[in-house]
């Protein structure tokens, strides 16, 4: 995978976490002012619900655009080790040496 589709990956996957976390936050409020009365309170929920329902329709776009690059960056990592098997195994294998002395540093 590119740096440039793993950078990508990372900010969709850090914008889906972002997008959870407003949305739970926003279901509490909701919850929160359940027992609220008033002409102005209903409005503001009515809008927050459809602000919810929407965000959480983008959401779900979000996370299946993640699970697409995420897979396209599989087959793309499959690809290239069966093409050049020997390559991915020098790779593997200096990033082996280099964990193992830094571990051993230790």
């Amino acid at each position: 995978m590119s740096k440039a589709n793993q950078a990508s990956v990372e900010s969709q996957e850090q914008l889906v976490t972002d997008i959870k976390s407003v949305i739970s936050e926003a279901e509490e409020m909701l919850s929160a002012t359940a027992d609220q009365a008033g002409d102005k309170i209903g409005k503001l929920r009515e809008r927050i619900k459809a602000r919810l329902v929407d965000a959480k329709a983008r959401l779900l776009d979000a996370e299946a655009v993640l699970v697409a690059k995420t897979k396209a960056a599989a087959r793309a990592t499959d690809e290239y080790v069966h093409e050049s098997p020997w390559t991915a195994v020098g790779v593997a294998a200096g990033v082996g040496l280099l964990v193992g002395l830094i571990i051993g540093r230790r």
